[in-house]
């Protein structure tokens, strides 16, 4: 199974779309789950222990915000 990277967002969220902007860039393929339309996106976050988005997922690696852990998250994406 390949890993891939989840970012779960809502609307109008700023730091939700720098994130989505940045995986494009980097030319990254994810997949977005908007918490706003779909309440079992948002019970997944809290099991992930947040409540807020953005929170992006790669294999066992969880980030919450646009932050340098995001960095890491790319790093292992681009050489998986």
């Amino acid at each position: 199974m390949e890993k891939q990277i989840v970012v779960y967002t809502t609307n109008d969220c700023i730091e939700c779309t720098m994130v989505k902007k940045v995986l494009t860039e980097e030319g990254i393929m994810f997949e977005v789950r908007n918490i706003s339309t779909n309440t079992e996106y948002q019970l997944e976050v809290e099991r992930y222990g947040f409540l807020g988005v953005p929170v992006t997922i790669f294999g066992d690696r969880v980030v919450k915000g646009f932050t340098n852990e995001l960095k890491e998250i790319i790093d292992l994406a681009k050489g998986f």
